[in-house]
C-alpha cells in the first residue's frame, strides 16, 4: 500500500474529499487505495447518500475511481448490530473492472426547459456495464385482437445494469451533477477502443 506522503494530485484531492464527507473517513479511504494496489488516480467521483432503514436513517458512499486500466468501486454502508455482529458497524465493498472488460457507459442528462436553449443539466444517471450483472424483465405477452384469451407466453428485455449512479441538481448541488459528468467523460475517453 502507497503512504499517503508519496501521493500526489488527484490522490490527495480524493483522501480530502473522503475526509470532507465526515463519513468513516479512515476506513473509507483504507478500502478504496487497497483496491487501487498503488495503481495512478486518473479520475474519481464521490457520492455520499443517507438510505432509510425502518426509523433510523444509514449512510452509503460510493466511491468510483478510474486508473489508467481499471474501473475500482468502492460501496461504504453502516449497519445496525444482527445477530452476528451485535454492535453497530460498517462494511466496505470493492470491485475493480478491467477497461478492457467494460461493454457500455450510457449517461443520461436531464434538462429543464429545453425551449430555452443550452442549460446545465438538472440531472445525470450515469450506468456502466461490463456483464457482471444482468436483469431479466418479463411481462405476458399479448396481440392486437382485444377478443383473444390465448396465451402468448412472455416478451422481455435482458439488460446490463452493473453500476448505475444518479445525482441530481436539486439534491446533490449543481457541482456534483458537473462532476459526474466530468467523471463519465474520462471514463468514456478510457474506454474508446479498449
Amino acid at each position: 500500500m502507497r503512504s499517503k506522503t508519496s501521493e500526489t494530485g488527484p490522490a490527495v484531492e480524493l483522501r480530502r474529499a473522503i475526509e470532507h464527507t465526515g463519513y468513516y473517513p479512515e476506513i473509507v479511504s483504507d478500502g478504496v487505495f487497497a483496491a487501487l494496489g498503488g495503481e495512478e488516480l486518473v479520475a474519481y467521483y464521490l457520492h455520499h447518500e443517507p438510505t432509510f432503514d425502518r426509523d433510523e436513517v444509514r449512510r452509503h458512499l460510493t466511491v468510483a475511481v478510474l486508473t489508467p486500466t481499471r474501473l475500482v468501486l468502492a460501496h461504504t454502508d453502516e449497519h445496525a448490530g444482527d445477530d452476528l455482529l451485535p454492535d453497530p458497524y460498517t462494511s466496505t465493498s470493492t470491485e475493480a473492472v478491467s477497461l478492457s472488460g467494460v461493454r457500455s457507459v450510457v449517461v443520461t442528462r436531464m434538462i429543464t426547459n429545453p425551449t430555452s436553449g443550452p442549460s446545465t443539466p438538472a440531472e445525470a444517471v450515469l450506468t456502466v456495464g461490463w456483464g457482471g450483472v444482468g436483469r431479466i424483465d418479463l411481462e405476458p405477452a399479448g396481440c392486437s385482437d382485444p377478443n383473444c384469451d390465448a396465451d402468448h407466453g412472455y416478451t422481455g428485455v435482458i439488460a446490463g445494469d452493473d453500476f448505475s449512479l444518479r445525482v441530481s441538481a436539486a439534491a446533490d448541488g449543481g457541482e456534483a451533477v458537473g462532476r459526474l459528468l466530468g467523471f463519465a467523460e474520462a471514463l468514456s475517453a478510457r474506454t474508446r477502443g479498449a
